[in-house]
C-alpha cells in the first residue's frame, strides 16, 4: 500500500492506495505546530479504524505548500513507517512533467501534482482549477507542458474578509442560490459568494481560452469544486481525488512501478 499526503494551507488530505485504487481517504486540519509523534499518533488512530497497520505501507509521498510542517512529517515517516518519504519538488520535476514555465521552482507542489494527474486521466490540453485556500487555474498545452496560470483568493478567504471587515454581516454557509437577487442579508451574501465565484471561474476560463485561442477541457478539484461545478458552464469534470491520484502516479513513475 502507498500512503499519500496532500498538505494545504487549511486542510491536509490523506489517502491509502493499493495499485491504482484509492482505498481510504481522510481530511484533517493542517497544523504546522504538530510534532512528528503527534502526527504518528493521529495517523495510527485513523489507520486502526480501517484495520491498517504501519507495516502495510510500502511507500510514502508528500505534496506540501506549507514548508514549516515538512520536518515533522518527514521525521514521522522515518520513525513510524521506517520509510524516507518522497517529497514532490525535492527531485527533478522533469522526471514526471514537462515545464514551459520560466521558473519551475515557483510552482506549488499541489499544482504540479494536479497537472500530472489531469494529463494522465483526462489528456492534454487541459485547464485545471483547484479550489483550496487559494483558487488556482493551471494551463497545460497539447504537448503536456505546464505553462502557468492564475491565482485568486479562495472562497473562504473572501467570506472571512466580508465577515471580519463588515461588522453587521453574519457568518454564512456557502451554498448555491435559486435566485441571484437575495431577499435577506444572508441570501444576498450567499448569492454574492456563490454567483460571484461561479462568474469568476467562467470569466477566467473564457479569458484563458481566448488567450490560447483554443477550446480545452476544464477539470476542477478541491473542497467546493462540486458546488461551483454545478453552477459553472465552463467546468467539464469535477474530480475530488485528482491530487491524490496525481501523487500515486508520480510515486509509481519515480519508482518505475508498472
Amino acid at each position: 500500500m502507498l500512503f499519500v499526503l496532500d498538505v494545504g494551507n487549511t486542510n491536509t488530505v490523506l489517502g491509502v492506495f493499493e495499485g491504482d485504487n484509492l482505498l481510504y481517504e481522510w481530511r484533517i486540519k493542517t497544523d504546522r505546530h504538530k510534532t512528528e509523534d503527534e502526527f504518528g499518533v493521529l495517523i495510527h488512530s485513523l489507520f486502526d479504524y480501517k484495520g491498517i497497520t504501519f507495516s502495510d505501507i510500502h511507500g510514502v509521498i508528500i505534496s506540501s505548500v506549507v514548508p514549516p510542517i515538512m520536518y515533522a512529517l518527514e521525521k514521522m515517516s522515518r520513525n513510524y513507517f521506517g520509510i524516507d518519504a518522497v517529497v514532490v519538488g525535492k527531485q527533478d520535476i522533469s522526471k514526471y512533467i514537462n515545464m514551459s514555465y520560466p521558473n519551475p521552482k515557483e510552482v506549488g507542489a499541489d499544482r504540479i501534482v494536479n497537472a500530472v494527474s489531469a494529463i494522465e486521466n483526462y489528456g492534454a490540453p487541459v485547464i485545471v482549477i483547484d479550489f483550496g485556500t487559494a483558487t488556482t487555474f493551471c494551463y497545460i498545452d497539447e504537448n503536456s507542458s505546464y505553462h502557468g496560470g492564475i491565482i485568486s483568493p479562495g472562497v473562504n478567504i473572501s467570506m472571512e474578509a466580508l465577515y471580519s471587515k463588515a461588522s453587521k454581516l453574519p457568518k454564512i454557509e456557502i451554498k448555491g442560490t435559486e435566485k441571484v437577487i437575495g431577499t435577506s442579508t444572508v441570501e444576498a451574501m450567499q448569492s454574492g459568494i456563490y454567483n460571484g465565484y461561479v462568474s469568476l471561474v467562467d470569466g477566467i476560463v473564457d479569458r484563458v481560452k481566448e488567450d490560447i485561442n483554443q477550446d480545452v477541457q476544464v477539470i476542477a478539484t478541491g473542497g467546493i469544486s462540486g458546488l461551483i461545478g454545478k453552477g459553472s458552464r465552463t467546468i467539464d469534470v469535477v474530480d475530488r481525488h485528482l491530487t491524490l491520484k496525481g501523487l500515486n502516479i508520480i510515486y509509481r513513475r519515480l519508482k518505475d512501478i508498472r
